[in-house]
């Protein structure tokens, strides 16, 4: 009986351990796949700024949204023809959305830097977790939020406001995102609502794509520039972010998320010799922490739950990301 006892303890001891250990795999592939989205995403929209000397802002957006929208509609295989209305209307304003948002946020990386416009963007969602919230400690977040938005939008000689104006345009195509995208998810299954609003987009690019190529003339390596953008912020994260939301909590997701703007300060920094002022750096990280902690903080109905899919993710932000 004792002997029994024992080898029943060590078995138990042994299922416990293996089990943990899976559980630590799995959060490492998660982390590791959620780095490698965030590092994608901003290397993208970093590649997106080599093409602008060529291509301009409009016309690598159009190019992007073409890569994007291939990407996403393979991934997602909307059943456009069973559409109803109450399931186009909300698909096509999220288009116009992706359309403004992406438009927007690179004109605002070509005047104003890659890490400034990120950090600006993602006021859009910090907003939407702060709007329905009655906590102190939201309260506090927005305050610290704000004061970052007034260093980064200080009057100086260099000041862009028109980039600082666009970058919040962004922001706020990317908060409208957000609440649309509550709606699409209701109506349509999977990813089929982002894709079929993708395919959109990338319809309504088509005209001002054309004209960029005919009147520009760009070369083989910009339009090569414009296309990677399009797969490093839409294929590669949408593939990255699915796969890590089955790995690790939402929460956490959403935590690790608010990293970005220092990614993309980061790739600025790297890519396009983008340099940026320690107070720019420190409001930067303000914008970071005030995001990670509204998220970290944010009460949890039932389980934390891992959603199956991340086209949320892949096709909002800077399309998604960057």
């Amino acid at each position: 009986m004792h002997f029994a006892h024992v080898t029943g303890g060590r078995m138990l001891a042994s299922m416990t351990t293996s089990a943990e250990s899976a559980s630590g795999r799995q959060q490492a592939a998660g982390m590791a796949l959620m780095t490698g989205s965030a590092l994608a995403n901003q290397a993208g929209a970093a590649t997106a700024a080599l093409a602008f000397p060529g291509l301009g802002p409009a016309g690598v957006v159009a190019v992007r949204q073409w890569v994007a929208a291939a990407a996403l509609l393979a991934a997602g295989r909307p059943r456009v023809r069973s559409f109803t209305w109450s399931q186009w209307w909300p698909v096509l304003v999220l288009a116009v959305v992706f359309a403004t948002m992406n438009l927007s946020l690179y004109t605002a990386i070509d005047r104003i830097g890659l890490g400034l416009a990120v950090t600006l963007e993602f006021l859009g969602p910090l907003a939407v977790a702060l709007a329905a919230s009655r906590r102190l400690a939201d309260l506090g977040c927005a305050l610290v939020a704000g004061a970052a938005v007034l260093v980064l939008a200080r009057p100086q000689p260099s000041t862009d406001y028109l980039g600082i104006v666009l970058a919040l345009v962004a922001a706020a195509c990317w908060a409208s995102y957000i609440l649309l995208n509550r709606v699409v998810g209701r109506r349509l299954p999977g990813a089929q609502g982002p894709a079929a609003a993708a395919g959109v987009s990338a319809l309504l690019y088509t005209p001002i794509g054309i004209v960029v190529l005919l009147s520009r003339h760009p070369s083989l390596g910009d339009l090569g520039e414009a296309a990677a953008a399009g797969l490093l912020c839409s294929a590669i994260p949408f593939l990255s972010d699915t796969l890590a939301l089955r790995r690790v909590p939402a929460r956490f997701f959403g935590v690790f998320m608010s990293v970005n703007p220092v990614v993309a300060a980061l790739a600025g920094l790297v890519v396009l010799g983008q340099s940026l002022a320690w107070a720019q750096w420190l409001a930067i990280g303000a914008i970071v922490a005030a995001n990670a902690v509204s998220v970290a903080l944010r009460p949890v109905a039932g389980r934390d739950r891992r959603p199956r899919r991340a086209a949320g993710v892949a096709a909002g932000h800077g399309g998604i990301t960057g």
